[in-house]
């Protein structure tokens, strides 16, 4: 089904639960995002076969067009993709959060600049056998995108986790949607409530276990049931469901001729529209029959003129041609190949060949299986066969292993400067027609005459093969004439089989498989000439031969050459490239499972993988830490040193730089146009597929059931580099991580598939793996270098608990001495022993938690030797006391001495001195306490009130486009406050019922600033034909911009988010502001959220509102300075290739962005003024406007509120900070002139760089 140009054409779906087919929504340039709003499909469950869309203007989710969308099946690919979305300029989320299967093919998501979502979703799900294929590239940045799924920040059920590339994450398709994750097991499908569906249900269920409920089938529907296989007497129609034989001899294959309508056949159990490849139909049946030998396909041409690829493709498959056939191909690449795909069946030409001016054949080869030229017309009456001016015709069939045959009718050759009057003669002797032919018609002066045709066969005598390199020679040609030999030609090229000839894949264009080394003669006239072929590919067998060069105007115009036979060598083996993409997971706590791809270039035949690996000692700093004082330090994975953030010596850098880059290798080139093509090809079939008019067949049924027709298919395999795994260590474990004790031994497997298991392992332990890849030839040239991964076994949940009891004695007359043993085998390293007790007489747990760091005679890890640690406590009475310990996984267990320990009473005067003793300190200690409660508490009021960032505080603001639901209620009636307002988009009502409250606005037909600005830009897709602005035309939009704000600062409103998405642009091009809360489902990727707080503008936000969270007037000149950057760039994204905490720290670090391109002074003048870092020093919206009043349009003076009395009765002046208290002497001059400000900033940004 194909959708495109308008939005209505989408009602085509209307009660559609299946599209038995594919589903095609594209080219849609004039439609916004309230043309979608509103349209949803809920009953289409499944697609047939793939979901393209392409460039579809405003559409911004499929979340509500397609809810329950749960199965596409792939039965026919575009381009061995299920589901592709390309170009898509406004989508920020796929939000098929129904979608549980992709049976066939892969996902395509590409080009798409505001997509997010991206990295949330666990494409394994939904094709766990093409995951691999999946290409997503060139979406928005990941640190761009405010990914965050349900349940994560609130009390809210998160999502579920699944793990990806190692990494666990939560899964969800939005910031609203999960993304199932059935408990049933891969592939499964569940219904609402997680119970397990029937196992041939797709898409989840209505009742568990019941084949009746499911959604969609996993294999066949049949009577509403789903079955692995159609029942006797039914036949497998479009891949998923079954269908009897009189239903399938109803289908009809139609086109617009209705002599060319066929019947649907019967094939091996499947109703198909036509017989496969080698099988054709019977018109007295409805079954397939095997062809013997070609599979003959007429095709009624008349007279036909095939002049390039386009047209011979519309005889692609055809085996007789009823008509006649010219060929006058003038130009074109890889001619050879394209025409004999196309042409290559052509087995019998009723009428004439004629080849004229082809400048662009080399050979007639691509006429692969022509057997027959019958000449049942002919030229001028006379010629079956006519090739004239022909210029680089050199052959025109390999008579060893071709015959044909002109029954009637005489050739005619003339013009044919290199095709040797021999391969002529040849000719005549082949296809019965010698003597037909007069001299005339085969002209030796016109045929051959630049060509060398007496050629003598080249012998070659030697050869010397390495794994990259081949050393050839061959004997000296003597022609009559020396001084005709210039130069020899070698031919090679990479052939797996031995079935090639010099003329193979060549034409005139420049496009040929064949490589070619010119070799300059020996100088010595003994000496062989040789060569040595270089880069080549280990373990391939390649296609050689030599051909002389020499003069073609010999004396007597004879003319000579030499050249060899093809012949075949291979190349020795090497050692592989390393395995790729290598994974692990740790299943249990003694087992790791491994897997990886086998090796870019195998370099031989694989035979095994040597896996070694190696336990790790934990880190170092993990001996010397103090965790009673310092706490917990986990184990993390350090940052790779080459990956840098470039705070390297400046001095190796510079000298870098003055150094010329590496050439790229020729296997790394190879692989990046292997890549490029791959991309080329995807896009070409994109656009033929979309532009190009598809043939005009259907398929229906006698009951007007529309089906579709099979498409044909291809298979791709996307190549992607491994995220957690490197090449670039050696074949030896390296201990440049962990530092592997000696005493760790060194393990290793040989496996032949590309996974392994290792068993009987350490529970919670790191360990290095090593996977090597080994051909036939290790034994000679060894294995690859290593690819290595870590991995950590999982936790033992017993295993740090404390043995034994914990047993004491008395250590003084205040303390007692604990005593326990270590856990025999803990979760890694001991980090400490957490003591808790109590006095007998307290009901409650123990109050207080002393800490056993673990110096001299601590750990078993460091000292095995001491097997019972102890400590000392305080002895409060009879205090029962509690002891567990905590290694790098958990806490353990703790265990219980038994009775407390009970200390001996003291003596009475002993008693007597205690009392004086507590007397006199008892008062100074309750001073100190008092004191350093008072300073605790301010300074955690303090740090409450500071997210813990060094230079200040951020606040979420209270904007209603930060709102969350709690705060919504008190956003409305703030919307009711300027219905009235002139340089602000009217507010016509508000829905305050429901989440979320909604406005009703006034119509700004031209939309946003910022959409606005793009579609002004030379390049855009959407422009409406409307010049980039000029400096007149920026300076009307900033006075316009500085009058709203004007007005709301004197109504004492702050507007805390002005930027160019939040401005709206009306039919006669006045750009208002627009009310708050508006944007936040459009660019929510524009906002930041820090720390659980709100989201925050912060490309927008002044320093002050990013340090201390204060928003005024100031604050939102800084934001009006940033929108006049937008203006002069037309809507680029500031601070452009920096995250948003990098932008954070540059402008508290007093960086502010760079002056544009091309930017007029005025407004850069402008900008710089909002860009003080002292807000004092910013000027006010009025003055501001008292700079470029001038420059206004005549209708600002009666439009405005700068002209407004309203404004002379207040005296121009302007609010105070709205959160503030304002400082002091802030408005005592607003309407003063501009200061005159030439460099403002200490730090700046370059434009359009990080």
């Amino acid at each position: 089904m194909d959708i495109r140009n308008d939005v209505s054409q989408l009602q085509k779906l209307e009660n559609c639960s299946i599209i038995e087919g594919n589903l095609q929504i594209l080219l849609m340039f004039t439609t916004g995002a309230e043309d979608f709003r509103g349209l949803s499909f809920p009953r289409l469950l499944m697609i047939t076969e793939y979901l393209l869309l392409f460039r579809v203007y405003g559409l911004e989710s499929l979340r509500d067009l397609f809810p329950n969308l749960s199965v596409i099946r792939g039965t026919n690919l575009f381009f061995s993709y299920a589901l592709v979305i390309f170009e898509m300029p406004h989508l920020r989320d796929v939000g098929l959060h129904s979608l549980g299967h992709v049976l066939r093919g892969s996902v395509r998501i590409e080009r798409n600049q505001e997509l997010c979502h991206l990295s949330t979703i666990d494409w394994g799900l939904l094709l766990p056998d093409a995951v691999d294929n999946t290409y997503i590239v060139g979406n928005k940045l990941a640190e761009e995108c405010a990914d965050v799924c349900p349940g994560i920040l609130d009390v809210e059920k998160p999502c579920a986790q699944t793990s990806v590339n190692g990494q666990l994450d939560y899964r969800c398709w939005t910031s609203s949607y999960c993304q199932k994750v059935c408990p049933c097991g891969a592939g499964s499908a569940c219904t609402a409530a997680g119970e397990c569906c029937h196992a041939e249900c797709l898409g989840g269920c209505g009742r568990p276990r019941d084949n009746r409920a499911c959604v969609a089938c996993r294999h066949f529907h049949f009577n509403g049931h789903c079955l692995p296989s159609c029942p006797p007497r039914t036949y497998e129609y479009e891949g998923w469901r079954c269908v009897t034989a009189e239903y399938c001899a109803s289908l009809r294959k139609v086109s617009d001729n209705p002599r060319d309508a066929s019947k649907f056949v019967i094939h091996q159990r499947q109703c198909l529209s036509e017989c496969p490849s080698g099988y054709t139909r019977n018109e007295s049946s409805i079954f397939c029959h095997k062809c013997e030998g070609l599979c003959p396909k007429e095709c009624k041409v008349g007279t036909k003129t095939i002049d390039s690829t386009q047209a011979a493709q519309e005889l692609g498959g055809c085996t007789l041609v009823e008509g006649n056939l010219i060929m006058n191909i003038r130009r074109g690449y890889n001619l050879a190949s394209e025409l004999q795909s196309s042409l290559g069946l052509i087995e019998t030409i009723t009428g004439f060949l004629k080849i004229k001016h082809s400048f662009a054949l080399v050979s007639l080869s691509f006429f692969k299986n022509l057997k027959l030229i019958r000449g049942d017309s002919m030229v001028d009456g006379n010629y079956t066969l006519y090739v004239l001016d022909n210029q680089n015709l050199q052959q025109l069939w390999d008579w060893s292993h071709h015959a044909l045959s002109i029954p009637v009718g005489k050739m005619y050759f003339a013009f044919n400067p290199k095709l040797c009057l021999a391969e002529i003669y040849r000719m005549e002797e082949v296809t019965g027609t010698k003597g037909r032919q007069n001299k005339a018609e085969i002209n030796p002066r016109t045929n051959g005459d630049r060509a060398s045709c007496k050629t003598q066969t080249l012998r070659f005598i030697s050869n010397v093969t390495e794994s990259d390199r081949i050393f050839l020679k061959w004997e000296r040609y003597r022609p009559p004439e020396y001084r005709d030999l210039l130069s020899f030609i070698v031919y090679y090229k990479e052939s797996p089989f031995q079935n090639v000839s010099e003329y193979v894949g060549q034409d005139a264009c420049g496009a040929q498989s064949w490589n070619v080394l010119d070799v300059e003669l020996p100088l010595s006239s003994e000496q062989a000439p040789g060569v040595a072929l270089l880069n080549l590919r280990p373990w391939t067998q390649y296609a050689i031969f030599v051909r002389a060069i020499t003069l073609t105007t010999a004396e007597e115009g004879r003319n000579y050459g030499a050249q060899s036979e093809v012949v075949y060598i291979r190349t020795m083996p090497a050692a592989p490239t390393v395995p790729r993409d290598v994974i692990s997971m740790s299943n249990s706590s003694s087992h790791i499972v491994v897997r990886w791809k086998p090796p870019t270039q195998r370099n031989g035949n694989i035979t095994y993988y040597l896996v070694l690996w190696q336990q790790l000692a934990e880190d170092m700093e993990l001996y010397v830490n103090d965790y009673c004082h310092k706490g917990l330090k986990l184990p993390t994975s350090s940052a790779d040193t080459r990956f840098g953030d470039g705070d390297g010596p400046e001095v190796e850098q510079d000298a870098e730089e003055r150094c010329c880059p590496c050439r790229p290798a020729d296997g790394q080139l190879r692989m990046e146009g292997e890549a490029e093509s791959f991309q080329k090809k995807f896009e070409n079939f994109l656009h033929n597929s979309i532009i190009i008019p598809r043939p005009p067949w259907k398929v229906t049924s006698i009951n007007k059931n529309p089906q579709r027709t099979p498409k044909r298919r291809r298979d791709v395999v996307a190549v992607t580099s491994p995220a957690n795994a490197s090449s670039a260590e050696p074949p030896a474990l390296s201990r440049a991580r962990g530092e592997p004790k000696p005493d760790f031994q060194i393990f290793e497997d040989k496996v032949v598939r590309d996974r392994a298991v290792l068993s009987r392992l350490r529970h919670f332990t790191e360990y290095r793996i090593d996977i090597h890849a080994c051909n036939h030839a290790a034994h000679t040239v060894g294995c690859s270098a290593a690819t290595f991964v870590f991995a950590r076994t999982m936790p033992e949940l017993q295993a740090d608990n404390i043995p034994g009891n914990v047993t004491w004695e008395p250590a003084g007359k205040n303390s007692v001495l604990l005593r326990w043993e270590e856990p025999r085998n803990p979760n890694g390293l001991i980090l400490k022993y957490e003591i808790k007790y109590s006095r007998e007489s307290e009901v409650r747990t123990p109050h207080s938690s002393p800490c056993s760091a673990l110096p001299g005679l601590v750990t078993g890890a460091q000292h095995p030797s001491h097997p019972i640690p102890s400590h000392p406590i305080p002895s409060p009475g009879g205090s029962p006391s509690l002891v567990g310990q905590v290694s790098l996984r958990s806490v353990g267990r703790e265990e219980c001495p038994g009775p407390g320990p009970r200390p001996p009473a003291p003596a009475a005067e002993e008693e007597s001195g205690s009392f004086y003793v507590l007397l006199t300190v008892t008062p100074v200690v309750l001073m100190v306490l008092i004191s350093c409660l008072a300073v605790f508490v301010f300074f955690y009021n303090k740090k409450r009130s500071n997210d813990g960032y060094p230079s200040g505080t951020l606040y979420a603001s209270v904007n209603p486009e930060y709102f969350s639901a709690s705060d919504r209620g008190g956003g409305v009636p703030a919307a009711h406050a300027p219905p009235h307002l002139s340089p602000q988009v009217r507010l016509l009502g508000v829905v305050s019922q429901g989440q979320p409250a909604l406005v009703i606005m006034e119509l700004m037909t031209r939309g946003d600033l910022k959409s606005y600005l793009r579609s002004l830009r030379p390049d855009a897709e959407n422009n409406p034909g409307l010049p980039p602005p000029s400096l007149k035309d920026m300076i009307q939009m900033a006075g316009e911009i500085a009058d709203g704000m004007a007005y709301l600062n004197a109504n004492k409103f702050v507007h805390r988010d002005l930027a160019a998405r939040n401005c709206m642009v009306s039919e006669d091009f006045t750009v208002k502001i627009g009310d708050f809360g508006m944007t936040r489902d459009i660019y929510e990727t524009d906002y930041y959220r820090k720390g659980g707080k709100g989201l925050l503008p912060v490309r927008w936000m002044s320093p002050e509102a990013l340090k201390d969270g204060i928003f005024n007037t100031q604050s939102d000149v800084w934001s009006f300075g940033v929108v006049l950057w937008e203006i002069a760039t037309l809507a680029e994204q500031p601070y452009q290739g920096m995250s948003n905490e990098q932008v954070l720290r540059f402008v508290m670090d007093n960086g502010v962005l760079e002056r544009p391109e091309n930017c007029p002074d005025k407004l850069h003048e402008l900008m710089c003024l909002c860009w003080q870092q002292n807000p004092r020093q910013r000027p006010s919206f009025i003055q501001l406007l008292e700079s470029i009043k001038d420059h206004m349009a005549p209708a600002f003076r009666t439009l405005s509120f700068f002209y407004s009395p309203e404004n002379r009765r207040r005296g121009s002046g302007e609010p105070s900070d709205a959160e503030t208290d304002p400082s002091p002497g802030e408005d005592e001059h607003p309407a003063s002139p501009l200061p005159d400000r030439k460099d403002h900033s200490p730090g700046r940004l370059p434009n359009g760089t990080a």
